[in-house]
């Protein structure tokens, strides 16, 4: 089974040679595809510059958002399972294989990556009662019960996350991944990974602004009709 890992990268040019590096060295066989969302700070040219046989990089020529980023890569996706890989170094590569783990064994179509019971690092008190509230949220609207709704490890089955006829633009795509999900009865799998959180000051993007548009976007996609390949 072939892993896909969609990294999308914006401004990221400090972090970009080892999270690169640390993606190739995780033991599975698989294929990176990194979407330079119209980077100013460098990022562009050193991608430019990469010349990998296991690497493909996808150019936007103006910042669109993290969530066209992911479906630009996911128009290039040949493997079996897709991951999201941020460009930072917060989350672990090493981590694939349990990531991957329950859809390798036939357990499931759908891993999501839980930080919280890792035991390592804790992000901004806003962010984890923020990935508390959405979660939480998950469970009242959609009677499902997962603990990390906004993590960015997110496995998936390719023939699953390409039916799921996404819109998303920006950082909304983890909140219509999940709801969409839920609508369609996919089961959400959970296992702990490792978490180191960033400041504001190495680079850290989200704001809370992204919160209330994730809240939005699980309203919508509970009231709205959901298109994808429903699980049988």
């Amino acid at each position: 089974m072939k892993l896909s890992v969609v990294m999308p990268v914006y401004n990221e040019r400090d972090t970009l040679p080892e999270i690169v590096e640390k993606v190739r060295a995780a033991p599975m066989e698989k294929e990176i595809i990194i979407v330079d969302d119209g980077s100013t700070d460098g990022s562009r040219e050193f991608l430019r510059a990469l010349d990998l046989p296991d690497v493909k990089v996808i150019h936007h020529e103006r910042n669109q958002g993290k969530g066209m980023a992911i479906r630009t890569g996911l128009e290039a996706v040949m493997g079996d399972v897709v991951i999201i890989q941020d460009a930072d170094l917060e989350y672990d590569p090493s981590d694939y294989e349990k990531v991957v783990g329950p859809i390798l064994r036939g357990e499931g179509d759908v891993v999501y990556g839980n930080r919280w019971h890792g035991g390592t690092g804790i992000s901004y008190r806003r962010y984890l009662w923020g990935g508390r509230l959405l979660s939480a949220l998950v469970g009242l609207l959609y009677g499902v019960r997962i603990h990390d709704e906004p993590t960015c490890y997110k496995a998936i089955r390719t023939s699953v996350l390409k039916s799921l006829d996404l819109e998303c633009r920006g950082f909304e795509f983890c909140a219509e991944v999940t709801a969409k999900l839920c609508r369609l009865r996919y089961t959400i799998h959970e296992v702990d990974i490792r978490y180191h959180p960033r400041s504001f000051e190495s680079g850290k993007k989200i704001r809370w602004y992204h919160g209330a548009h994730a809240v939005w976007t699980l309203i919508k996609w509970r009231m709205l009709p959901v298109k994808g390949r429903g699980k049988a």
